[in-house]
């Protein structure tokens, strides 16, 4: 293909700078975690080599010593690839590969781009293809962002939303379905409800993880495994395992894992989950707070900084907007990563650098919205227990405590009068003439209309 100038400052090669000049779309570059992840699967392939006897030793020890750098992110500006790229994510194994030889090259004080005596293809992409390595990579950067960054970060949200649902579990409020009032409940009861719905979500990205250990590497270019060693399957995913701490395993089909990517999808949908839930927590705080005098205003939002260029005083939802603005991204992010997942052809998906760069980018913006979120929001929230009184004390739907005793047309009738006339419950009740106000008082009380449990508290799931 002819020469190419690479600069000589850094040590990708010429697969790395083809691939700059024929894939510069855009500014979205393929996320370091993928590389990072990579480095295990280099170390791990050097290792298993070695010990096959198909590596020199010295050579697995240096390329060892390269991964480790490339793990610990110190050479991240190396590896400037775009997204948009060869969908097997050729290029981007390549940048590896390249990197790794002209690394351990100059720590030899050799020549860079001479390819000997560590050779990129030959001796760093021994016994692999792209088309196990990317995926293989991808799952293991995956599952290091679910376990390390975004359930801890959900964890803690819902710990922060569980001890305000016991904090508050005996502060009774009107509660509201279809936008319009509704029976009492407790405050605490209703942030049960939103503890427990993160919970659930948390719990089933949990699950996803599984299948996400499941490597392909060992397949090689199409999952027979051409040119590796026997056992290279296991034994990779075993090194891995060690190094990352992470119980991964080979796949068992190489022909399922790399001719389609149902395992990431899969676990895609679970964040797509996580969104959905934190969008409707969000929702309701940022509902809940509106105000302060001509809005709900049942809580108190901690003021982060001040909410407007021109009305001075204001206060605004901000974290819960920017908790909204980052599901409405995850939902779309999780459309094209089903599109790309299905895109699959015969042995290979080649839609890859897209699925991985979306999960990533997903998985991070969930993790840090739900940290700051819970930082920021949750715990300063205060209750404006004067306002939620005077809902519960106005409420027309309590009169539901009546139908039991008086029927519901006659309970109904009851709510109809008093909202016309602008009178209490208590007294359009009176005037029905169909209770007394003794039985009124004993029936109508909300504190008794929360059920018997009223914390509710959703207990923890590992």
């Amino acid at each position: 293909m002819g020469s190419i100038d690479v600069p000589a400052d850094r040590y990708w090669g010429a697969q790395t700078q083809r691939s700059l000049q024929h894939f510069d779309i855009g500014n979205d570059r393929m996320p370091k975690e993928v590389y990072h992840a990579y480095g295990y699967v280099k170390k791990a392939a050097a290792a298993v080599n070695a010990t096959a006897g198909r590596l020199p030793s010295w050579k697995a020890a240096l390329i060892s010593r390269v991964c480790d750098e490339i793990i610990a992110g110190h050479l991240d500006e190396h590896f400037p690839l775009y997204v948009w790229q060869t969908g097997s994510g050729t290029q981007s194994n390549m940048n590896v590969n390249e990197v790794i030889s002209n690394r351990a090259i100059q720590l030899l004080g050799g020549t860079l781009g001479s390819k000997s005596p560590v050779h990129p293809n030959d001796d760093v992409n021994m016994g692999q293809s792209s088309n196990d390595t990317f995926p293989t990579a991808m799952n293991i950067a995956a599952v290091l962002e679910i376990q390390d960054r975004l359930l801890p970060a959900l964890d803690a949200l819902h710990a922060a939303i569980d001890a305000r649902a016991h904090r508050w579990a005996d502060v009774v409020k009107i509660g509201r379905t279809h936008l319009q009032d509704a029976v009492p409940l407790t405050v605490g009861q209703e942030w049960s409800g939103w503890a427990a719905q993160l919970q659930t979500a948390a719990a089933r990205v949990r699950g996803a993880v599984a299948e996400l250990l499941r490597l392909a590497a060992g397949g090689t270019a199409v999952g027979t495994g051409l040119n590796a060693p026997s056992g290279f399957g296991p034994d990779i995913a075993a090194q891995i395992a060690a190094l990352t701490g992470h119980e991964f395993v080979t796949a068992p089909n190489k022909f399922e894992v790399q001719g389609g990517l149902d395992g990431i999808v899969a676990a895609n949908a679970t964040l797509r989950g996580v969104a959905v839930a934190l969008m409707k927590i969000a929702n309701d705080i940022r509902w809940l707070a509106s105000g302060p005098r001509a809005g709900i205003g049942e809580l108190r939002l901690p003021a982060n900084e001040p909410g407007s260029s021109i009305m001075p005083g204001k206060v605004n939802p901000t974290q819960c907007e920017a908790m909204v603005m980052v599901c409405i991204q995850v939902l779309g992010e999780d459309v094209a990563v089903g599109i790309a997942g299905s895109q699959g052809n015969f042995e290979l998906n080649a839609m890859r650098p897209i699925i991985i760069n979306n999960f990533l980018h997903s998985a991070r913006i969930l993790g840090d919205a739900s940290n700051k979120l819970g930082e920021f929001c949750i715990e300063g929230i205060e209750l404006d227990t004067d306002q939620i009184a005077a809902d519960v004390s106005r409420s027309l739907m309590l009169v539901t405590a009546l139908s039991p005793v008086i029927g519901y047309d006659k309970a109904s009738a009851i709510a109809h009068q008093a909202q016309r006339t602008g009178s209490t419950l208590r007294e359009a009740a009176l005037d029905s003439g169909d209770i007394s106000g003794a039985d009124f008082d004993r029936i109508v009380n909300p504190a008794n209309m929360v059920g018997a449990n009223a914390a509710a508290a959703s207990p923890s799931v590992t």
